[in-house]
C-alpha cells in the first residue's frame, strides 16, 4: 500500500469561506455564556452555580461585561454568544434594554438568547419589557434559585441549539440551490468535479481532504480500468490522473468496491463516497473523508438532495460532450475536406488549431476562449469549397480577375456558417470572414482595421500565413523560415496585429514544436 495511505486523517483544507452564522458556537467545544451586570459578586455566584453544568457534553466558555457598552462591544467581537444572562440597571436604568435593542437592531443577531435579570423590576417592568424588547425570558434576582437558573440556562442553550439547526439546514438548502445553478452550466466533467468537491464541502461545512474520481465501465471492480482521480484537493492534487487505490487505504478502497457493487452512495460518521451512474454508462464518485465533525441527519439529507443534482448534471454534462464531440468532428472533417480540395498539404489545419490557440492563451485569453478558437479556427478557409477548381489548383500567378475570386471564399464560409447558434460554429463563421482582413486597414473583405478586427480574426490569420509560406503549395515552394520570419517582422502594424507578432516571435520555438509535432504529408 502507498506511503500516502494515511493522508485522509489530519490535513484540513480552506475552501469558501464561512459566515460568522456557521453552526459551532465555539471554537472549542463549549458553549459561550456572556454575563453582563454591574456587581462583581453576580459574575463569581452565576460560574459557580453553573461550574459543574454540561449541555450535551459541552461545558462554558464565560465571557464578562461589567456595563451596557462594554457588552455591546463583546457581543460585536463574538456573534456566537448562545446566551447572554443581562442586568437592566447599570450605568444608566435602562442600559440593559438599550442592549437588547444594540443586538438585535444594530447587529442583527437574532439568535443569542437574552435573558433579563433584574433587582429593581420598578424600574423595568416584566409586561412592558417583555411586549416591548425582543428577550427571550424575564427573572426577579431575588427569586433565582440554582435550580431555576440551572433549568433557565439548559431551555436557553437548547433553544439557541435548534434555532442554530434551524438557520444550517436553511444556509445548506440555499446553498444546494445556488450550488445547482453552477452545476448545471455547461462545463468539462473536470471543471465540474472541482466545482461539486468545493460546493458540497463549503454546504457541509467541512475542512477535509477530499478527491473526485471517474471511471467509464459497468462492472463494479475492473481490473484493467482502475479508479483515477481527476479533481482533487489539499494534498490530494498531487495525485490527480492517479489510480485512487494507490493513494487510499485498503478500508476505504473496500466502501469504494461497497459502492459500486451495491451501485449506491456511502454515508458514514466519516466517510462520504458519491456513486453516479449516468445514462451512458459511466461511473463517478465524489468522496469526502477526514473530517472531524460528526455528520448529522440533516447534513446526510443535504448530501442526498446534492446528490441527486450531481446525477443530473452529470448526465447533462455527457448529453453536452457529445455534441462538442460532433461538432469537433465536423469541423476538422470539413477543414481537412476543403484542404485536400485545394491539394495542400495534410495537417494544415490542425497546426493551425494548435498555433491558434497557443498564441491566444499568450495574448491573455482565459483557457475557455482558448480552446474555442482552437475548435473554430480549421474552418477558416471552408468558403473554398465554392472555388472553382480551375482557380483554387491554378499552379501559376493568379491573374487580378481571378484573386477577386478567390477572395470570395470569406464571405462564402461566413454564409455557410453563419446560421448556427453553436457557439464553435459562431466563431468559426467570424473567422472564416475576418483572417484574411489586415491591421492597416487594407485587408478584405471589410477592410477592418486594428482592433475592429475580432482577436480570433487577427490571430488565426497571422498563423495561417506562417503556416502557408513554410509548406509547399501547389502555386509554390515552402520558404526558408529565416524568410518567413523577415516578412512577419516587416509587415508588424501593417499586415499583423504588432502584440501578436511580438509574442509569436519572442516564443517561436514553440510554433515550432507544433509544426514538428504535425509534419507535412503530401495528398
Amino acid at each position: 500500500m502507498s506511503e500516502n495511505n494515511n493522508i485522509f486523517e489530519d490535513d484540513e483544507l480552506m475552501f469558501a469561506e464561512e459566515s460568522d452564522s456557521e453552526t459551532s458556537s465555539n471554537i472549542d467545544g463549549k458553549w459561550k455564556i456572556m454575563i453582563v451586570d454591574d456587581e462583581h459578586e453576580v459574575h463569581t455566584v452565576t460560574k459557580m452555580v453553573l461550574e459543574d453544568f454540561s449541555f450535551e457534553g459541552k461545558g462554558f466558555t464565560y465571557l464578562n461585561a461589567y456595563s451596557g457598552d462594554e457588552a455591546c462591544k463583546i457581543i460585536e467581537q463574538n456573534p456566537d454568544v448562545a446566551l447572554i444572562l443581562l442586568d437592566v440597571v447599570m450605568e444608566t436604568n435602562d442600559a440593559g434594554l438599550k442592549v437588547v435593542q444594540y443586538i438585535r437592531e444594530n447587529l442583527k443577531n437574532d439568535f443569542v438568547r437574552i435573558i433579563l435579570r433584574t433587582g429593581q423590576p420598578g424600574q423595568a417592568p416584566e409586561r412592558e419589557v417583555i411586549t416591548k424588547y425582543d428577550i427571550n425570558d424575564y427573572k426577579l434576582k431575588s427569586m433565582i434559585t440554582d435550580q431555576s437558573l440551572f433549568t433557565t440556562v439548559t431551555s436557553a442553550i437548547r433553544t439557541y441549539r435548534d434555532i442554530r439547526v434551524i438557520e444550517k439546514n436553511r444556509q445548506g438548502l440555499e446553498q444546494i440551490l445556488q450550488a445547482s445553478t453552477s452545476l448545471f452550466k455547461l462545463q468539462s466533467l473536470k471543471t465540474f468535479a472541482s466545482g461539486a468537491l468545493t460546493q458540497l464541502t463549503s454546504i457541509l461545512g467541512l475542512e477535509n481532504e477530499s478527491l473526485y474520481v471517474h471511471t467509464s465501465g459497468f462492472t463494479a471492480v475492473q481490473e484493467n480500468n482502475e479508479l483515477q482521480i481527476i479533481a482533487a484537493t489539499g494534498k490530494f492534487k498531487d495525485f490527480i490522473n492517479k489510480p485512487v487505490k494507490e493513494v487510499v487505504s485498503d478500508d476505504i478502497m473496500d466502501l469504494f468496491h461497497h459502492a459500486v457493487k451495491m451501485k449506491e452512495s456511502i454515508i458514514t460518521d466519516n466517510h462520504y463516497i458519491g456513486f453516479f451512474h449516468t445514462q451512458s454508462g459511466s461511473q463517478n464518485f465524489i468522496y469526502l473523508g477526514g473530517y472531524n465533525q460528526r455528520l448529522t441527519d440533516i447534513d446526510k439529507s443535504m448530501i442526498k438532495l446534492f446528490s441527486s443534482n450531481v446525477s443530473i448534471a452529470l448526465d447533462n454534462i455527457q448529453l453536452n460532450q457529445e455534441v462538442v464531440d460532433t461538432q469537433k468532428e465536423v469541423v476538422f472533417t470539413l477543414g481537412e475536406v476543403v484542404e485536400t480540395r485545394s491539394k495542400e498539404t495534410a495537417n494544415h489545419v490542425r497546426r493551425v488549431a494548435e498555433y491558434s490557440k497557443l498564441l491566444s492563451l499568450m495574448i491573455g485569453q482565459n483557457e475557455e476562449s482558448a480552446e474555442l478558437l482552437r475548435l473554430a479556427s480549421p474552418m477558416h478557409d471552408v468558403g473554398k469549397i465554392g472555388i472553382p477548381d480551375t482557380i483554387l489548383n491554378k499552379p501559376g500567378k493568379l491573374t487580378a480577375p481571378e484573386f477577386e475570386v478567390i477572395k470570395t471564399h470569406t464571405l462564402i464560409g461566413y454564409d455557410i456558417l453563419k446560421h448556427s447558434d453553436r457557439d464553435i460554429m459562431k466563431a468559426a463563421a467570424l473567422i472564416a470572414l475576418q483572417h484574411h482582413e489586415r491591421w492597416d486597414g487594407n485587408g478584405y473583405p471589410q477592410q477592418l482595421k486594428g482592433d475592429h478586427i475580432h482577436i480570433h480574426g487577427r490571430i488565426t490569420g497571422l498563423v495561417d500565413v506562417f503556416d502557408a509560406l513554410s509548406s509547399k503549395r501547389i502555386y509554390k515552394p515552402a520558404w526558408k523560415m529565416e524568410d518567413i520570419l523577415k516578412l512577419i517582422r516587416n509587415e508588424r502594424g501593417k499586415h499583423f496585429d504588432p502584440k501578436l507578432v511580438d509574442l509569436f516571435l519572442k516564443n517561436f520555438d514553440q510554433f515550432i514544436a507544433i509544426r514538428k509535432k504535425y509534419p507535412d504529408e503530401e495528398y
